[in-house]
């Protein structure tokens, strides 16, 4: 859930207590005596500022810092302490909900004053605007969400009291914003979040330019680049690899820690992904050659119904050619449950011994043929039950090592 910003101090969560609690609660929580209240209401209402402090820190290489959470009380400070022991760094990356007006125009005014390029590479809203707006060029993703509204100062139990909005707008409008696109956004009620598509951002003069994924260091770990987050951030990628963390813990850590070192080494979102897409398809595919005969035969018919729903010539040659079984899951009708197809073949694969597979054997790739072709091949070796074809159609010339290696106890 987005919240909102308040102007001063951000306090969150004295109605949800108010509501917990109820009228018998807070009467017994307040009893004591009207002096008491006083003393006693921040705690028993819980206001202090939502969230954690937002994690603050120095991108790969020194040439740009990662903000990510609320803006809270320190934030600007802890900011400029990092750039004041960090001169080349040239980008801010911005993810935050908001917070403390006074704490995003802090933000903002150092982004201004050391000349630094501000992006967005997922959401930026209420307060984080009003930072992202002073950057020196200002970058989103094309599906970047930069979301407006008006300020509030919220009320003892929780409500938002509508405030003068003055201060915004002259801090908007200063940054060289559209004065039509401040009216709008400061005329969207606090409790909604006004989010324009990049074309309307860019003619308002909110943002410079649309980068790809593949332009800027990822920014997917920002806020948090442990094993454990880059764990998390590959089963958000391909949940396919969940299947491996009960069986095969291995696996999946393996391709964490190797996606965690290129979040660190500063190559793109795009690279990132590529990696983990890859790693993920030969993780399926070195399971999948240890599978029995009957589970490999399921598979066989999965391929054919992907290759047949692909929807054209190049996504089915690639089905039926390189045995992308990523692919294969993503082309079946209904993605969700392409995904859970393949998710119970896959378990029962995992269910038997882990294959030793040994490395890829380099040989010059034949012409390929088209996927009618691939199509009636794969048929044919299905209806004829030749388990070993199998293999070599679903895993090419190297399925006889990898049914060796998989399999080392049988002569």
């Amino acid at each position: 859930m987005r919240r909102g910003w308040a102007k001063g101090r951000t306090w969150t969560g004295a109605g949800v207590v108010m509501a917990c609690l109820g009228l018998a609660g807070m009467a017994g929580a307040l009893t004591p005596a009207f002096g008491g209240l006083s003393r006693n209401l921040e705690a028993v209402l819980d206001t202090s500022p939502d969230g954690p402090p937002a994690r603050v820190t120095l991108g790969p290489g020194g040439r740009d810092v990662r903000l990510w959470g609320d803006l809270n009380d320190g934030t600007a400070e802890r900011l400029r302490r990092l750039l004041d022991a960090n001169p080349g760094v040239t980008r801010l990356h911005l993810t935050s909900d908001g917070g403390l007006v006074d704490e995003g125009a802090a933000v903002g005014a150092l982004a201004a004053e050391r000349g630094l390029t501000t992006y967005v590479p997922d959401y930026c809203v209420s307060a984080c605007t009003l930072a992202f707006v002073r950057g020196r060029e200002r970058l989103i993703v094309a599906d970047s969400r930069l979301g407006f509204h008006a300020p509030y100062e919220p009320g003892l139990f929780g409500q938002m009291i509508p405030v003068d909005s003055s201060d915004e707008r002259g801090r908007y409008l200063a940054a060289g914003l559209e004065p039509a696109f401040v009216e709008q956004a400061l005329a969207t009620p606090s409790r909604d979040v006004w989010i324009p598509d990049p074309a309307r951002l860019r003619a308002a003069g909110v943002v410079t330019g649309v980068v790809g994924p593949g332009d800027l260091p990822d920014s997917t770990l920002d806020d948090d680049d442990s094993p454990g987050g880059a764990r998390a951030a590959v089963l958000r990628a391909v949940d396919l690899l969940a299947a491996f963390a009960s069986r095969r813990p291995g696996v999946l850590d393996g391709i964490a820690a190797r996606y965690r070192d290129s979040y660190r080494q500063g190559r793109s979102e795009s690279d990132g992904l590529d990696l983990i897409r890859t790693e993920a398809a030969g993780a399926l595919r070195a399971a999948f050659a240890g599978a029995d005969d009957a589970t490999l035969a399921a598979l066989g018919r999965l391929v054919l119904d992907a290759m047949a729903a692909s929807g054209s010539e190049e996504s089915c040659r690639t089905i039926g050619r390189d045995g992308d079984l990523l692919a294969v899951a993503e082309a079946l009708p209904g993605r969700r449950g392409g995904v859970a197809r393949m998710r119970a073949l896959l378990d029962r694969a995992l269910a038997g011994p882990a294959p030793i597979v040994p490395d890829a054997v380099p040989h010059a790739r034949p012409p390929s043929p088209g996927c009618a072709e691939l199509h009636r091949r794969l048929a044919e070796t299905l209806a004829r039950g030749d388990a070993l074809r199998l293999r070599e159609a679903l895993f090419g010339r190297n399925a006889r090592r990898l049914e060796a290696s998989a399999r080392p106890g049988e002569p």
